[in-house]
């Protein structure tokens, strides 16, 4: 739909009770969003089909939004029709890379709250995210380095059994928000059963932690029992977090070509981390 039409479409929204103003809302990789403001009250409204390629599916978002929201992580969902979900706005600041590991007291506590009560409250279907599955899918789907294969098999053979939770999966700097009293988690796309080791692991490749910061990540998350074996675990899926990543933005660059955003440039980004990663 082209954008006049889709703006059209939002205002005639049966959830407004006036006549409503749009503000375009940047930052977002695969989705357009707006502000909206119908004279009483602003929102959110996340605009985006389907994303096969990514195993992106609307209608298990909104269940882990919803879910999300209930376990006081995440705006309120207040109406969603196919393709569009609108959520309350929270006026706050969006993080940046830096923010993540300056952060770490306020973002494992809303890590272990999604882990221990989000899949508690999730309605109906829902996904698995396992990054090993989605590496290989993704270096199947566009002819990648085959390499990827056999790295990902050798990564995934130094996981450790974990119980499976409710994770984000895309803990990205931009799904952070502080409002000055509370720290909000947004963008439930990839939200799924998995392991909290996955979520740990993408924090800090998406915060460029070092060693230090790493330790206080783990030692705050495990309460101290970090065996090296744990540990070894975390390094492994955090290069593995890092290659998801850019394999992603190569997908992306085929497959949605999203007006505004630079893929290739993501890619090599997280390219260059991940192969630091695996120098280690």
């Amino acid at each position: 739909m082209r954008k006049d039409g889709l703006e059209s479409k939002l205002a005639r929204l049966a959830c407004w009770r006036g006549p409503v103003t749009l503000a375009p809302l940047k930052g977002g990789l695969t989705n357009l969003s707006y502000v909206a403001d119908d004279g009483r009250e602003k929102f959110v409204v996340r605009c985006g089909d389907d994303i096969p390629v990514h195993h992106v599916f609307r209608d298990r978002e909104r269940a882990a939004s919803i879910a999300a929201f209930e376990a006081g992580l995440s705006p309120e969902v207040v109406y969603a029709e196919p393709g569009i979900t609108v959520l309350r706005f929270v006026a706050g600041r969006t993080f940046v890379e830096d923010d993540l590991a300056a952060n770490i007291g306020r973002i494992v506590p809303l890590l272990k709250t999604c882990h221990a009560e989000v899949g508690r409250r999730v309605l109906g279907p829902v996904n698995a995210f396992w990054v090993f599955h989605v590496i290989r899918d993704y270096v199947r789907l566009i002819d990648a380095d085959p390499r990827y294969l056999a790295v990902a098999d050798e990564l995934e053979r130094a996981q450790v059994p974990m119980p499976m939770v409710f994770g984000h999966h895309d803990l990205l700097p931009g799904n952070f928000m502080d409002d000055g009293k509370k720290l909000w988690l947004i963008d439930w796309e990839y939200g799924g059963f998995g392991t909290a080791m996955f979520d740990l692991a993408n924090l800090s490749s998406n915060g460029a932690f070092g060693a230090a910061a790493d330790t206080a990540l783990l030692d705050t998350y495990f309460d101290g029992r970090v065996s090296s074996d744990l540990h070894r675990a975390f390094d492994t899926m955090k290069a593995a977090s890092a290659l998801r990543e850019a394999l992603w933005a190569m997908v992306s660059e085929v497959h949605l070509k999203t007006p505004g955003v630079d893929y290739a440039a993501h890619a090599r980004d997280y390219l260059r981390r991940f192969e630091e990663l695996v120098a280690r």
